[in-house]
This record gives C-alpha cells, sequence and structure tokens, in this order.
C-alpha cells in the first residue's frame, strides 16, 4: 500500500501504546501470507536481542536491536511504520514456517490485505 491502511496504523498505534502483545493479525506481504501476534516495537528489539545474545556466531549483532536504539524510528508518539510479529509464522500450503513461530518485522506500506486473528492448520 503506498499509503498506509489507516486502520491497521492505529492498530498497531494501540498495541505499542498499551504494550499488549495479544492481538492476533494475519497479513499478506509481497505475496506470503504471514500470521502471528503483534508485538510493541520495543518488546519485539528486546526478544530478538536476547536470541541473539545467546547464539556463539550471532551475539555480535544483538546491540543492533537494543530497545534503546532510536536511530530512523519515528518520533515519540509518530505513526508506526511497521508491525512486529513475533510468535508468527509464514503460512505455505498446509504447513506454518517455523512451526514455533518466529519473529517478524513488516512494513506496514507493503501490508496488501489483513485480517484481525491468526490462521493455524489442523488436521482435525
Amino acid at each position: 500500500m503506498s499509503n498506509p491502511d489507516e486502520l491497521l496504523v492505529d492498530l498497531c498505534a494501540l498495541v505499542e501504546s498499551e504494550q499488549s502483545n495479544q492481538m492476533s493479525l494475519t497479513v499478506v506481504v509481497g505475496g506470503a501470507v504471514i500470521t502471528g501476534r503483534l508485538a510493541p516495537e520495543v518488546v519485539w528489539r528486546e526478544r530478538v536481542s536476547e536470541v541473539l545474545k545467546d547464539s556463539d556466531r550471532l551475539g555480535p549483532f544483538s546491540d543492533v536491536f537494543a530497545a534503546d536504539r532510536t536511530v530512523g524510528r519515528p518520533e515519540p508518539g509518530g505513526a508506526p511504520t511497521h508491525l512486529h510479529f513475533h510468535l508468527a509464522r509464514i503460512l505455505q500450503g498446509s504447513v506454518g514456517i517455523p512451526e514455533t513461530g518466529g519473529m517478524y518485522r513488516v512494513a506496514i506500506e507493503d501490508v496488501s490485505a489483513w485480517t484481525v486473528g491468526d490462521f493455524s492448520y489442523s488436521d482435525q
């Protein structure tokens, strides 16, 4: 979307202001379907930093995601520009990748479709 959906921006702003990670969302971005829960950016950055810090090879990159970094971020109180997913999966066929959920950052302007809620597959 060259003009980000105002409703999606408002939803993301509420997640940011409430510091809640309970909002489930499914989006279509570049033909890929991503489903999961939104997290406030600061929480998302903190979690990514923790995961990287625990890695022998990727530990040095953890500081890039430190919550106190503000380069390139919107002004406080400004409209969010990205969705921050955790416990998210890219849906492909009858599976979600990764099965356990991952951490994804998606530019709101790139979302072509979305719905509230997440999708999962079941054999039942």
